[in-house]
């Protein structure tokens, strides 16, 4: 039987897409890790950022039982994109480990963005769900709230009751058509 005339098309697509999406995951990953200290310095900032610019998130901070801080996650892409950030996971204020996050996508989607995210762990099962995972993931290992722009934290009372509660803010540059859900976040050493 003779082969397909689509064979080659469909293998060289996707091989394209796979060296598309290597290039995205490069232009995201960062040329080397930062070590410990400078991730806090960037946490520490970011989280003065959120504090400034939502109000009621520093009360919510304050109410939460832990709080994953990614303060530079950069994503990039043309139709198959990449993201990759570092970051401290603070419980009771302080450094209780670092993660990592790390995406690929494929869609509509174009550009380049640096973003921020803080995720708040409102119960002790959600603190424990995440720390305990070997890979995390929004949508498929919890269910988490994203208030919206102008939401009164302290008055919310669907934002009051979610075990995790997760902010995206300082978006820099243009990134249309991408998110965070999919995503997944590791525990790294540093």
């Amino acid at each position: 039987m003779p082969a397909s005339p689509f064979a080659k098309p469909r293998a060289a697509t996707r091989r394209a897409a796979l060296a598309a999406l290597f290039g995205a995951l490069c232009l995201a990953a960062p040329a080397s890790a930062e070590d410990a200290e400078v991730i806090d310095i960037k946490v520490r900032k970011a989280l003065e950022q959120l504090f400034a610019t939502v109000p009621g998130s520093q009360d919510l901070y304050a109410k939460a039982k832990g709080a994953l801080v990614m303060p530079d996650i950069i994503k990039g892409g043309f139709v198959v994109g990449g993201a990759y950030g570092e970051g401290a996971l603070l419980v009771a204020d302080a450094t209780a480990g670092y993660y990592s996050f790390g995406a690929a996508s494929f869609g509509f989607q174009a550009g380049v963005q640096s973003t921020k995210q803080a995720l708040f762990f409102m119960t002790d099962a959600a603190l424990d769900g995440f720390r305990d995972a070997k890979g995390w993931s929004i949508g498929a290992d919890a269910e988490v709230t994203f208030p919206g722009d102008g939401v009164n934290l302290g008055l919310d009372s669907t934002t009051a009751r979610s075990p995790i509660v997760a902010f995206i803010f300082g978006e820099d540059g243009l990134m249309a058509g991408a998110s965070i859900e999919g995503g997944k976040y590791t525990r790294v050493e540093r």
